[in-house]
């Protein structure tokens, strides 16, 4: 077969852990071979480890590059994550006036439909805006407005929208989830003012997940559970930054009893992987300092988070690493529909992270590629 590769470790299949081969070809996995092992015994005996590439459905930027900069931005911020193990990604848009929008979706389309060398694959788009409540903006420019149909279909017709952030309590939004869902949209709460009652209506009516779970969101109190508590309480899926930062461990531990679907996002910006300063996010510039990006009045604005960091935070937080792996590929590349990702099995892409004891990654491979060698001259 062409571009056979064969890479020898301790290989986590949907099974568990296999000490043994894993057979790549014309970029898919072919086979595995080896012996079941206990993941004590695959994180203990020194070899190396690999891991199914990461999925991230929800991408600014990075590398000092934002997706809203149009151009060749894009490149460079798939290569940046590429990088970091994030084999496959959403580039995620800003609030913004609507032709600003529409370029950069014009920008992005090519981008998607093909995948420059060294970069991570751009599935589509995340839409975070700017159908969200004005009320609930976070780090977003105050452009929020009432989404209609026929403008998510025309911003469609210039890239593929793949996921969709929508304050479900906007006018006429809780009838366009349905239309949206009707049309094979996958639809997150997000940016929202709405309460309990608000977050179960969109879940109702097609909703499947909640965008930065507990951040510009409304929360939990027991007399008053919130957009929060819907999620909590009733949903399958939802995305959570493990920085820590956005996210107190102990609200991630919350998340991760009551939702058994949570995935892993970066929100990262143009400042991931860059030195301390001022970049872009959108129309706002934004600081990077104290492992943080901000807003000029201190809203976190992003992070600077990459997807290896959160397979790290997890596993420090005590999940076992073939549930971080499944929190960090597996279930955000399911919440999509996508089944031949974020997986280690025969016919899935061969995106692959491979990592040593201390899971910090050695090599990086995109549809069979090697976009990242730590030992590359």
């Amino acid at each position: 077969m062409k571009n056979a590769e064969r890479l020898v470790g301790n290989v986590l299949t949907p099974q568990g852990f296999v000490r043994g081969t894993l057979h790549l070809a014309e970029g898919h996995v072919r086979g595995i071979e080896g012996t079941p092992m206990a993941e004590s015994d695959a994180r203990s005996d020194g070899r190396q480890l690999i891991l199914p590439g990461f999925v991230d459905l929800h991408v600014h930027g990075g590398g000092g590059h934002d997706t809203m900069a149009g151009g060749e931005a894009i490149t460079h911020i798939a290569r940046q994550h590429a990088q970091h193990g994030t084999t496959s990604m959403l580039a995620t848009t800003m609030t913004a006036p609507r032709a600003e929008i529409e370029t950069a979706l014009r920008d992005l389309a090519p981008h998607i439909a093909a995948r420059p060398s060294g970069t991570a694959r751009v599935l589509g788009v995340h839409l975070e805006g700017p159908y969200i409540n004005p009320g609930r903006l976070g780090a977003q420019p105050d452009f929020a407005c009432a989404a209609t149909l026929a403008e998510v279909l025309a911003l469609h017709a210039l890239a593929p929208l793949r996921l969709i952030t929508i304050a479900p309590e906007m006018p006429g939004h809780l009838a366009l989830i349905v239309q949206l869902r009707q049309r094979g949209f996958v639809v997150q709460v997000g940016h929202s003012a709405g309460n309990y009652d608000d977050g179960v209506a969109a879940l109702q009516a097609g909703a499947t997940g909640f965008t930065h779970l507990f951040n510009a969101m409304t929360g939990l109190h027991h007399r008053d559970p919130g957009m929060v508590g819907a999620a909590l309480a009733h949903a399958e899926r939802a995305e959570i930054i493990p920085d820590l930062l956005h996210v107190h461990p102990g609200a991630v531990r919350t998340a991760l009893r009551c939702i058994p679907g949570l995935y892993c996002v970066t929100d990262s910006t143009a400042a991931a992987g860059m030195p301390d300063g001022d970049y872009r996010l959108g129309r706002h510039t934004v600081t990077k300092c104290l492992g943080g990006v901000r807003l000029a009045d201190g809203t976190l604005a992003g992070s600077t988070l990459t997807m290896d960091q959160a397979l790290r935070n997890l596993v420090g937080l005590g999940l076992s690493l073939a549930e971080a792996s499944l929190r960090t590929a597996t279930l955000a590349a399911r919440h999509l529909g996508l089944d031949d990702r974020g997986t280690l099995e025969p016919g899935a892409h061969a995106d692959v992270v491979v990592l040593d004891n201390n899971l910090h990654l050695q090599q990086v491979w995109v549809e069979g590629d090697c976009v990242m060698s730590a030992h590359a001259a």
